[in-house]
């Protein structure tokens, strides 16, 4: 089948590009870049193309909203030098990248809902070193399950910003210093990096709770089902070009 597709019909660059409203540099740049295969040439040393650039084409341009245009051109170039494990292995790793950005999304969701007050000293109630609405560092980390020396870690990388008490010196988390722990130690249980958390719980306070988030989690959830829907449709373009080139 590569073969009569490889023959017959011949394709200017610009035959290429107006099919995908593209120019005939950039036609011209992908063929450099090995996303397509080389080009035949005429007398003349003006470039020629056949059906089976078109598909490596087509194929490309499928995978780029999928994979990240640097990934799609690996992935392409590994298939036109006949190296079609390697591409494989690409795309498997694009999948397991999504894989983990969904579980990184349902942590976040999973850490805003625990946002919600509950009763003792995590809420800065009537547990056990708490008053008045606030609590101290060895109620909070145990009610976290955590050892104080990583809350004050998380104070130094600006994550908790809890107050002094005048009289004692000890530190003093109210309600909103709580919600912050309880995302930063979600999130940490997710596998985050705290520079990674930073900017989240930045737009937590400035929205003052997670409520306004909601938009953004809706938004996160369409970008992840348009990759996985754009993943199904360039993997049945490339499916196309490699029977092609079969």
């Amino acid at each position: 089948m590569g073969q009569n597709l490889q023959s017959g019909v011949k394709l200017r660059p610009v035959d290429l590009a107006r099919r995908h409203g593209l120019s005939t540099q950039a036609v011209r740049n992908y063929e450099e870049a090995g996303i397509l295969p080389t080009a035949g040439r005429t007398p003349h040393g003006y470039r020629t193309y056949t059906p089976l650039h078109a598909l490596a084409l087509r194929a490309f341009l499928a995978l780029v909203p999928g994979h990240g245009h640097r990934t799609a051109t690996a992935i392409m170039q590994a298939v036109n030098r006949d190296a079609a494990d390697e591409a494989f292995r690409l795309i498997h790793e694009s999948h397991v990248q999504l894989l983990d950005d969904r579980r990184t999304l349902e942590s976040v969701e999973r850490a805003l809902r625990d946002l919600s007050p509950r009763t003792g000293a995590a809420r800065g109630g009537a547990g056990p070193g708490s008053r008045s609405g606030r609590t101290f560092i060895g109620p909070l980390a145990g009610e976290l399950g955590i050892r104080p020396a990583t809350l004050r870690k998380w104070e130094n990388a600006g994550l908790v910003r809890p107050r002094r008490d005048p009289v004692t010196g000890y530190r003093v988390y109210d309600e909103t210093d709580v919600r912050d722990a309880r995302l930063v130690h979600q999130l940490r249980r997710g596998g985050h990096l705290l520079e990674q958390i930073a900017p989240l719980l930045g737009r937590v306070r400035t929205a003052g709770g997670p409520e306004p988030l909601e938009g953004t989690l809706h938004e996160w959830h369409g970008r992840l089902s348009a990759r996985s829907r754009a993943m199904l449709t360039g993997a049945a373009e490339l499916d196309a070009y490699l029977r092609a080139r079969a």
